[in-house]
């Protein structure tokens, strides 16, 4: 192949993610030319209502998705928690690259940790696992949806709109916003979500020579942990708007896998845990899963599904 094209969002952090592949592309084929694609999805565009009621994380895949499957570009880079468990049949990951970060941040220009914030004050989060385990540790503190790219969320917090906002630590460092984190949360609490930090490269299922253009950019260490993860939530049919947290890490040669599923609102909090080899990491994820189900899990992804 002599040029690859590489569809993204057009957001800031999507943008230096797509640089990222695009350089590591270079360094390993130099001669290939590479160009980036920038487009704005719907789920960039509708600000004021929550995901899930706009169709979920899928509006920021779908049409990067469509550009694959028109031919109108050749991989699409994405954070992987915004990808589904199940991809549809037409797409697979070609590559996983380095994990960064997965864990979340506190952000807030008053207060250095969630608990120096005095009852009633405002975070802001989209996110339902965030929300849900605020819930159960902090429930004096009151969130509030909070959706827009990485800029936009921060603008609002300085604008006086939230006492705090939680977010990636991996996107916070990826545009050298570091200084803006007052407190990385604990993971005992804080169980991230299924594939945060890590990145993940799109093709379409019918073009294997991409898989193996693709092949020095993967690495298999946070494949296999992301892999864990991914396969609790598939196994699960987890939906995107459900209160869920998977994080495996390689600790001692073996793979570790914490899970969370959540009702706040019915007070249900249900975890999991299971270890083993790295090659395992899809049999740790089923582990996971039917810990999950015979605990009663079912019943939460259901009510979630309906939403």
């Amino acid at each position: 192949m002599q040029e690859i094209r590489i569809i993204s969002r057009n957001s800031k952090l999507a943008m230096w993610q797509a640089e990222l592949v695009k350089a590591q592309l270079i360094q390993h084929y130099p001669q290939l030319i590479v160009k980036i694609i920038g487009i704005t999805t719907e789920g960039d565009r509708v600000l004021d209502k929550a995901l899930d009621e706009i169709g979920g994380k899928g509006l920021f895949i779908k049409e990067l998705e469509y550009q694959l499957l028109a031919g109108s570009a050749d991989i699409a880079v994405h954070s992987l928690k915004d990808l589904p468990a199940n991809l549809l049949s037409e797409f697979a990951i070609g590559a996983i690259l380095p994990r960064g970060n997965p864990f979340d941040a506190l952000v807030s220009n008053h207060y250095t940790s969630l608990d120096a914030m005095p009852a009633g004050s405002l975070i802001g989060s989209s996110s339902a696992r965030r929300v849900a385990i605020l819930n159960k540790y902090y429930p004096k503190l009151k969130t509030k949806l909070l959706r827009g790219n990485l800029q936009t969320r921060i603008n609002k917090l300085d604008n006086g709109e939230y006492d705090a906002i939680i977010l990636a630590v991996a996107g916070l460092e990826r545009l050298g916003l570091e200084a803006r984190i007052a407190q990385v949360l604990p993971a005992a609490q804080f169980i991230p979500a299924i594939g945060q930090g890590a990145l993940a490269i799109e093709i379409c299922t019918e073009r294997p020579e991409l898989k193996k253009l693709l092949e020095p950019l993967n690495d298999s260490i946070s494949a296999a942990r992301v892999g864990a993860e991914r396969e609790m939530g598939r196994f699960l049919k987890a939906s995107c708007n459900l209160p869920i947290a998977g994080f495996a890490e390689l600790l001692e040669n073996k793979l570790h896998l914490n899970a969370l599923i959540a009702d706040s609102q019915a007070g249900i909090y249900l975890t999991a845990s299971a270890s083993g080899q790295l090659d395992d990491y899809i049999a740790l994820g089923q582990e996971c899963a039917k810990q999950l189900l015979a605990q009663g899990a079912a019943s939460i992804v259901t009510k979630f599904a309906k939403h």
